[in-house]
């Protein structure tokens, strides 16, 4: 166990992991020892700096932001949390959980080298929270236990390692303009379909990118990526906050509570010391002001977002050179699939345009929701600030590509409306599985949920097994049975 706790720790590391990669991929170059040692401590670095802007980004200000917009708001409902299921499921299920990544990856590699799809998923928190839910939903109620649930799942979460990305990649490879990396993340379905519905658009006469927004010339400083962001979520936290404190925020815990008593008295209205107690002068011997707060919050997010792009460009600098060696002579022509952010840098003016057309899209599916409730009992979906902002900006960034300014606000319009309702769908589930009020947010893991939290109501034991076994063979059956294109020559 304590091996395999190791092996765990290093799989669900992702800078662990994208490192020891680089390391293989200079290696199998036969590159010398300091510029594999270079490359390799300068990815880990990447993955780091990414992580630590994206911590920053929800510890300083997204997650403020969610709350705060509830209260203010009067939202009630279910905010999508990944996390909840995963926690349980690596406390319930951490031999299958684990068994299962280290498998799925091993299977994924399977497939990059034996299907035509050759991505090499690297986005190791995605494929841990992946092989959690497999195994919660394949194990939940004794469906299937042992090495039957260990095979069963290691299928699905290797198929879904090369499948997301694949379905990314035609609209993708149009944002970095070459083919040389893909997207890794479970969000996949979502950013496919804001490219769908953004190349509606790709006709216009006056289709324009994002980028190319032009300002008057006392305003082009609003082409920096910090100060745009910076001043729209100022703007945004001034509007939501005001609101709050207007509805008697700052009034709920009384001065001088300490923490522990203003947690209880923050909880019945869906607020957290972590998050608003710098509003509220929690814990603290020097009182802010709710309108500085506001303006260092706005800032902080643009912080966090600067961060994270710092981290991509060092991850990008050194991982798509250095992968060459395992395409070369593990995987040949294979393409790293890395996290999300990866987008960020190809389009940044569609990043925070994408999060805000998608959070508009999460309440306008909220509304649509409690109009069916009205009628049929529904679960009622908050937008999460996370969600929409990691997976909604992604979607503007694919909206953007296939069709300029219109298609990354149309498309991560509906990819805000998409990750209302297909957790919602998925929420049945989870509920049957003693889940109570929970369902995961980004795209891909809902319509899996739903598809295969539905298979094992009609197929168990061998039959389930079966299944999941020949939707994992089928890709490497089409690639030997199916005719190849033709290359194309010059």
């Amino acid at each position: 166990m304590a091996v395999l706790d190791f092996i765990v720790n290093i799989l669900s590391t992702p800078a662990i992991l994208v490192g020891l990669l680089a390391l293989i991929g200079l290696a199998l170059q036969g590159k010398p020892v300091e510029d594999v040692t270079k490359g390799t401590i300068k990815t880990i670095v990447g993955f780091l700096v990414l992580s630590a802007g994206a911590a920053f980004l929800q510890s300083g200000s997204l997650l403020a932001f969610g709350e705060l917009f509830n209260y203010a708001f009067n939202m009630q409902g279910v905010v999508p949390n990944n996390e909840a299921v995963v926690a349980d499921a690596l406390q319930n299920f951490g031999t299958s959980s684990a068994i299962i990544m280290a498998l799925g990856m091993a299977f994924n590699i399977v497939l990059a080298r034996f299907s035509r799809m050759p991505y090499i998923f690297l986005t190791g928190h995605h494929t841990l929270y992946m092989a959690c839910m497999l195994a919660v939903i394949l194990g939940g109620a004794g469906h299937l236990e042992g090495g039957a649930l260990y095979l069963a799942g290691g299928c699905l979460l290797g198929l879904i390692m090369v499948l997301s990305p694949a379905y990314c990649q035609v609209t993708f490879r149009k944002v970095t303009g070459s083919d040389g990396v893909a997207l890794g993340h479970f969000g996949g379905i979502g950013y496919w379909f804001a490219g769908v519905v953004g190349r509606l658009f790709a006709n216009d006469p006056k289709r324009r990118s994002t980028e190319e927004i032009s300002f008057p010339k006392r305003l082009v400083f609003l082409r920096d990526t910090t100060v745009s962001i910076s001043i729209t979520m100022m703007v945004f936290f001034l509007v939501v906050v005001g609101v709050a404190v207007a509805k008697g925020v700052l009034g709920i815990v009384p001065a001088g509570t300490d923490p522990a008593s203003a947690s209880a008295l923050l909880e019945p209205y869906g607020l957290t010391v972590a998050n608003v107690g710098a509003l509220l002068n929690i814990g603290t011997e020097t009182t802010t002001n709710w309108i500085v707060w506001s303006l260092t919050a706005g800032m902080s997010f643009a912080g966090g977002v600067y961060i994270i792009l710092s981290g991509v460009r060092l991850i990008i600098g050194e991982i798509v050179p250095a992968f060459k060696g395992i395409a070369d002579k593990l995987v040949p022509g294979a393409k790293p699939a890395l996290d999300c952010p990866v987008a960020f840098t190809y389009a940044p003016n569609a990043v925070i345009i994408g999060f805000l057309s998608s959070f508009v899209g999460g309440i306008m599916g909220l509304l649509v929701l409690n109009g069916i409730n009205a009628a049929i009992p529904v679960a009622l979906i908050l937008p999460g600030v996370v969600p929409h902002f990691f997976c909604g900006a992604t979607a503007g960034v694919f909206g953007n590509a296939e069709g300029g300014l219109k298609g990354c606000i149309a498309g991560a319009f509906a990819h805000g409306l998409l990750i209302t309702f297909l957790p919602m769908i998925c929420m049945p589930v989870f509920n049957a599985l003693g889940y109570v009020g929970t369902t995961f947010s980004d795209a891909d893991f809902s319509w899996m949920g739903i598809v295969f939290g539905n298979v094992v109501n009609f197929a168990q034991g061998a039959l389930l097994v079966a299944i999941c076994v020949i939707v994992y063979i089928l890709p490497i059956a089409y690639n030997f049975v199916a005719p190849k294109k033709e290359q194309a020559t010059e």
